[in-house]
């Protein structure tokens, strides 16, 4: 059994703009102005849509649809008897062509009692091309100070609050759930996240988005700001969040284990992949993997079906999986 090459999966007009990079990495043609994210073998669709966001197998079949018919041939015995049908999992090239607004998301815990949806969204990313990224506030600020910057939409003052951050490709930045964030402008990367689509916008001047009525997760601000970490973050603090990722194998910090994993796998004549069911990315050279050639940006789909697969060639493949059963 092969892994399965995925097509482009590019939900338009979103609020932000970008997605020529992504398109130069998968060797596609030029994209849409609003086609910033790629939703790589996605069982989620977006917030208020039935299907947009939804991978769709080669056949034609949502993956959502053949995951639910035949959980143990996805996903396997063990994640089956853990969590069902929940692949857990959800992957993204992201791609920023302008700076992306502060904001935040939710817990597992707020999740359930105010929305009452199995996830929040813990997140990480690995960075293909570099940039800046905000993340983390620089100091403990009050309720009362950030309701007022969301409210007057003070842009300046409230990405002041968060530590600005160079990052470079191979860099690896954990954002946990709650934590304010902003992927600066030029900012390529692959994004790990649970499978829910779930933002509190703290900002919305100069992007595609009705704010004061698209940003609270229909919540309120009150109740919504409450899922957000107002603690500030030290400098070493800041450094377990955003940190060079290791040459091979595991890359993000154990604390995101219980939500997702991503392997560096360097290629380097012959090797093999470890079974699992998995979402992969060839970064860089000629791949093969069970004797099927795979060029930088495939996007590739392995059922736990698929077993140990043989991977040859020169180059790196980044290898992501749902958290250990």
């Amino acid at each position: 059994m092969r892994p399965i090459r995925l097509l482009a999966n590019r939900p338009p007009e979103r609020f932000y703009r970008g997605g020529a990079r992504i398109s130069a990495f998968r060797g596609e043609l030029s994209s849409e102005e609003r086609e910033p994210e790629d939703w790589i073998g996605s069982t989620t669709t977006i917030r208020g849509e039935s299907e947009l966001g939804l991978t769709r197998l080669p056949d034609g079949e949502l993956l959502r649809d053949a995951i639910m018919n035949d959980p143990e041939f996805w996903l396997g015995a063990a994640h089956v008897a853990r969590w069902g049908a929940d692949a857990r999992l959800l992957v993204k090239l992201l791609d920023a062509g302008q700076r992306l607004p502060v904001h935040a998301h939710p817990d597992d815990a707020f999740a359930a009692t105010h929305l009452g949806i199995a996830h929040g969204k813990a997140e990480a990313w690995y960075i293909l091309e570099g940039g800046v990224v905000h993340i983390g506030l620089r100091r403990d600020v009050e309720a009362e100070e950030l309701s007022a910057l969301v409210a007057s939409q003070e842009v300046e003052a409230l990405l002041a609050l968060l530590h600005e951050v160079d990052v470079a490709p191979g860099d690896v930045v954990w954002v946990p759930p709650g934590e304010l964030h902003a992927i600066g402008a030029g900012v390529l990367l692959l994004e790990l996240q649970q499978p829910e689509d779930l933002s509190i916008l703290l900002e919305w001047k100069g992007f595609a988005v009705d704010g004061p009525n698209a940003g609270h997760l229909g919540l309120g601000f009150d109740l919504a700001l409450a899922a957000v970490r107002r603690s500030g973050r030290s400098r070493a603090e800041l450094r377990h969040l955003v940190r060079a990722a290791p040459p091979s194998g595991s890359v993000f910090p154990r604390d995101a284990d219980e939500y997702f994993r991503l392997d560096r796998h360097p290629v380097a004549g012959t090797d093999q992949l470890a079974p699992g069911f998995s979402l992969s990315v060839v970064t860089s050279g000629d791949v093969e993997i069970a004797g099927q050639p795979f060029p930088v940006g495939t996007t590739l789909l392995t059922p736990a079906a698929a077993g140990r697969l043989v991977v040859s060639g020169s180059g790196e493949l980044l290898v992501a999986r749902p958290p250990m059963p």
